[in-house]
């Protein structure tokens, strides 16, 4: 996957596209999630894939195996309401990160369905966060 300059751009496009269609046709199942900025308040939507996880939607921090999390999820872990558009529908959740032994397996499991995960893993220098997102 090639990383765009101009990610902003790009996100923005997908996000029209996303809500044009009601929903992904990229071949891998994407939600938008918005967050409360972390530090501004300003509500921020980002898109993404997800993966169905008994009730519960999982999204991986894995900023495509960056050193840093992504802004995204410093905003959520610092105010966990957010809002998910996914499959047509719009709701509130809570977002929940697994920690420990809890993370790992789950995180085993999706690198079992998607292996490209275990090579942003690999060159992250992190823990790559996982996290719930559970419907209010």
């Amino acid at each position: 996957m090639t990383i765009p300059d101009d990610m902003g751009a790009h996100n923005r496009k997908v996000i029209e596209d996303f809500r044009a269609a009601g929903g992904s046709a990229h071949g891998r199942p994407m939600l938008l999630l918005t967050t409360t900025g972390a530090r501004s308040g300003r509500t921020h939507t980002a898109p993404m894939m997800f993966i169905p996880h008994g009730e519960d939607i999982l999204v991986i921090a894995s900023n495509a195996g960056a050193p840093k999390h992504p802004d995204w999820y410093r905003n959520l872990v610092a105010h966990p309401e957010v809002t998910v558009e996914v499959d047509g529908e719009k709701y509130t959740a809570t977002a929940v990160v697994p920690r420990g032994g809890e993370r790992d397996r789950i995180f085993a499991e999706v690198v079992e369905q998607y292996p490209f995960f275990a090579d942003h893993q690999a060159k992250a220098g992190r823990t790559i966060p996982v996290v719930a997102l559970r419907r209010i």
